[in-house]
């Protein structure tokens, strides 16, 4: 809706102007240029359009106009809490004979088009008090460094409105510098081990170019020591490198090696000391190493007033957070520190953290990481660098022969960079940034970033803060990634009007109320809008209770409850509500052609009360059956009304005209008894209890001559029938054709089912006896196999009886000498 840029043409032009704020007028002011605006510039020279455009301020041309969107107002407070712009007057009879006091709640340009003075309107304002706010400071010293100004700010604020301050920031000239330089000593990082212990003096040069205070520490880190990320032979976790390899150290995960320290020669000496050592897999610990030296913050001596920097220099990737199941190790990463005689002892028995994890401590320890990797894994750490604010990727050679010039180059792009954001917001509230400098990136409105930042130049960041409800008091934070300098945001919200109202009771009130904002607040046993009604001894609640409908809102928020009684408000465009409980206005009818009731009815509490030749819910139809006109010239079949010249018809049946109705029940069975009874009857006046006149007229024929679908069912005698019926005009009224014939079932043959049922119960006993005498059989052959057996296997004694006498005798004689 405004002016933008392109295509103009001086003279008597139509252009483009770019949509701005148009901040130099006040805020019941709205002024916007309509997007193709013919403007005339044929006597304004350049200069003159230039003074015109400063005039209307540094951001530019259009303010959108103030609207309040207001919902249930019945009080001041309401008022404020509805929206920014919603202001309150509380003048006197401001408001007229049957209006509502939310008429006190607009835009305050509306209000005083009303007649309200200006003095009389209440609109609470943003309140800013900046609490501390220390210049920047130009260079380092012994103090404490000024890098961001202010330092603290409390803003008082109305809910919905946005409040703007700026922030400014420069970088303290030789402001100290913390670099942590950790080293992967996996076995591929031999040559690179060797280059480092030559270039710690280049190194410590490097950093003496940024500045006078720096101090420089080392770690390294492998592996946890378990499969299967190391071998665990005892002799391999003694030596895990090559059989020819004469210098290794034993397996570790993360050793600390030297705490922070401006000494050049301690430095080289303790990089000098370290050997390379190995592991199995390619991916390495770095994440744990990086974790330690974060929050080890005592054990690796980061200063309180440095810019602190992580050099992380490999060449594989990283374990991350769940990769430690492989191994059985599922205790998740602590965040804390677990260092003991410069090791970290948790190596083996917690997860490695993750990404989230570790750049969440990084931010809180305004450590920024340098990922100085090889060629082979750039594009993994380029990926970490998005989820890792204020970090950065240089690329190594082969043998890390270039990783001084990579720092050197790495801290040159982290500090022309500055990002200032938040930390966590109270809830409500919302922060947006713009950068105010020549190279800002708007990547996101939730931080302000500026590129391209030299030394000494000072910046700023347009900041605004905006509570969206009520909130009691809150704070958050704002500072530039990888800064220590801060600044605190206390937040409150202003939800009260400050009225001044003069205490007791007041005239206006008829001596029976005080007034609060402009509103009567009646004494006990007064009501009414002036407090002119008494309730005496009844019940205030039941007196309002009258005054509400179902239970619902008091006079349904149109009226005032008046001694029982409903006075009900006009309305926003004159006319009044009416009703028992001023439920019924004139102006909300249905619109056609945006005319209420087409033009042709009038609105009576929400219906069209239509003229006579129109109809319709918003008498948008001439009353006319032409189009609802059947074949037989009926209407609609009878089945349904004509409305606006087309059939409206009753349940289940169809446009256009109603005569089908596809979802209902099958007429077939719905006439099913009163087409029985007409078979079978030689009178229709039979049958008319069942069929309830809904036959109009009925013929038993030899062949049906309907064109209608036929119908076979069975009726009250058990016989098929076969009727057809056509539905005449109406619902319930229809023609039908019989079929003289009926098929009827023959009896059944009661001899022949007695003379089978007896046939099979012979049968099935047969069988069961046989079927008992086979089971008999088989039990007693099984019986007398089984005494074969045990006779075969008894065994008789081979004892004389005593009572044998063996028949045969002999003598011998006495005197026989056997010669």
């Amino acid at each position: 809706m405004c002016v933008g840029e392109g295509d103009g043409v001086w003279g008597e032009a139509q252009f483009s102007i770019l949509s701005y704020p148009l901040t130099s007028l006040s805020d019941s002011t709205s002024i916007c240029l309509h997007q193709k605006s013919t403007i005339l510039l044929a006597s304004m020279d350049w200069c003159k359009l230039s003074l015109l455009l400063l005039m209307l301020g540094k951001h530019g041309l259009c303010l959108q106009e103030e609207v309040c969107s207001k919902s249930v107002i019945t009080s001041c407070k309401d008022c404020i809490t509805s929206g920014p712009f919603c202001s309150w007057c509380k003048q006197l009879n401001f408001t007229k004979a049957g209006e509502q006091e939310a008429v006190r709640c607009d835009s305050r340009a509306k209000l005083i088009a009303r007649g309200c003075e200006r003095e009389q309107i209440i609109s609470p304002q943003n309140k800013e008090d900046i609490k501390q706010k220390d210049p920047l400071s130009q260079s380092f010293d012994s103090k404490e460094p000024v890098q961001m100004t202010p330092q603290k700010i409390n803003l008082i604020l109305r809910p919905g409105l946005p409040h703007k301050f700026n922030v400014s920031f420069k970088r303290a000239e030789g402001y100290p510098v913390d670099l942590y330089y950790l080293m992967d000593l996996s076995y591929s990082m031999k040559d690179d081990l060797a280059n480092v212990k030559k270039l710690g003096g280049n190194l410590f040069d490097a950093l003496n170019k940024i500045t006078k205070h720096a101090k420089i520490g080392f770690g390294a880190f492998v592996d946890k020591t378990v499969l299967p990320y190391t071998n665990t032979n005892e002799e391999k976790l003694k030596k895990p490198c090559d059989e020819n390899e004469s210098q290794c150290q034993a397996a570790f995960g993360y050793r600390h090696v030297l705490s922070m320290t401006p000494s050049r020669e301690t430095f080289t000496q303790k990089v000098t000391e370290q050997f390379i050592s190995g592991n199995l897999d390619s991916p390495e610990g770095s994440l744990d190493a990086m974790m330690q030296a974060a929050v080890c913050e005592d054990k690796i001596g980061w200063r309180n007033n440095s810019t602190r920097l992580i050099v992380l220099a490999t060449d594989a990737g990283f374990h991350m957070a769940g990769d430690g199941k492989l191994a059985g190790i599922l205790e998740p990463n602590d965040e804390l520190c677990h260092m003991k005689d410069n090791l970290y002892v948790k190596s083996n028995e917690m997860d490695y953290p993750s990404v989230g994890q570790l750049a969440m401590q990084l931010e809180q320890n305004n450590i920024q990481p340098i990922f100085a990797v090889t060629e082979n894994v750039k594009n993994v750490y380029m990926e970490l660098t998005k989820m890792i604010p204020k970090s950065v990727v240089g690329v190594l050679s082969s043998d890390s022969n270039n990783v001084v010039q990579l720092i050197e180059n790495a801290y040159k792009n982290l500090t022309s960079k500055v990002t200032v954001t938040h930390d966590i917001l109270p809830d409500n509230v919302r922060v947006e940034y713009l950068a105010l400098c020549d190279h800002r990136i708007n990547d996101s409105p939730n931080k302000g970033v500026c590129d391209q930042v030299q030394a000494e130049q000072e910046i700023s960041f347009e900041v605004t803060v905006t509570a969206d409800t009520c909130m009691m008091e809150k704070s958050f934070t704002i500072s530039p990634l990888g800064i220590k300098d801060k600044l605190t945001v206390t937040i409150s919200t202003n939800c009260e009007c400050q009225c001044n109202d003069i205490e007791g009771n007041n005239r206006h009130c008829n001596n029976t109320g005080s007034i609060t904002c402009g509103i009567c607040s009646c004494n006990q046993g007064f009501v009414g809008q002036f407090c002119n009604c008494s309730v005496g001894n009844k019940d205030e609640g039941s007196i309002r209770a009258s005054c509400r409908r179902q239970n619902g809102t008091e006079c349904e928020g149109r009226g005032d409850c008046v001694c029982g009684r409903c006075q009900c408000h006009t309305t926003e465009q004159g006319s009044s509500y009416h009703g028992d409980y001023c439920e019924c206005d004139d102006e909300h009818c249905e619109k056609y052609e945006n005319k209420l009731c087409a033009g042709h009815g009038k609105c009576n509490c929400g219906k069209c009360q239509c003229e006579k030749d129109y109809q319709g819910t918003a008498c948008e139809c001439k009353i006319s059956e032409d189009g609802c006109r059947t074949p037989d010239n009926s209407v609609c079949y009878g089945r349904g009304n004509c409305i606006c010249n087309h059939c409206v018809c009753k349940g289940g049946y169809q446009r256009p005209y109603c005569k089908e109705c596809s979802g209902c029940t099958s007429v077939c069975l719905t006439k099913l008894s009163c087409i029985s009874c007409l078979g079978l009857s030689q009178s229709k006046e039979n049958c008319n209890n069942v069929c309830n006149n809904s036959i109009s007229k009925y013929e038993k024929v030899e062949k049906f001559n309907l064109q209608s679908k036929e119908c076979h069912q069975k009726d009250s005698e058990g016989c098929w029938i076969k009727f057809k019926l056509e539905q005449l005009t109406g619902e319930d009224n229809y023609s039908a054709e019989i079929l003289k014939k009926r098929e009827c079932p023959e009896p059944p043959n009661v001899i022949a089912i007695i003379g089978g049922t007896l046939a099979a119960v012979a049968v099935i006993g047969i069988l069961l006896l046989m079927l008992v005498k086979l089971l008999i059989h088989m039990k007693d052959l099984k019986e007398f196999k089984k005494f074969e057996n045990e006779k075969k296997k008894s065994k008789w004694a081979n004892a004389d009886n005593p009572l044998f006498k063996n028949p045969t005798t002999t003598v011998a004689n006495p005197l026989f000498t056997g010669e």
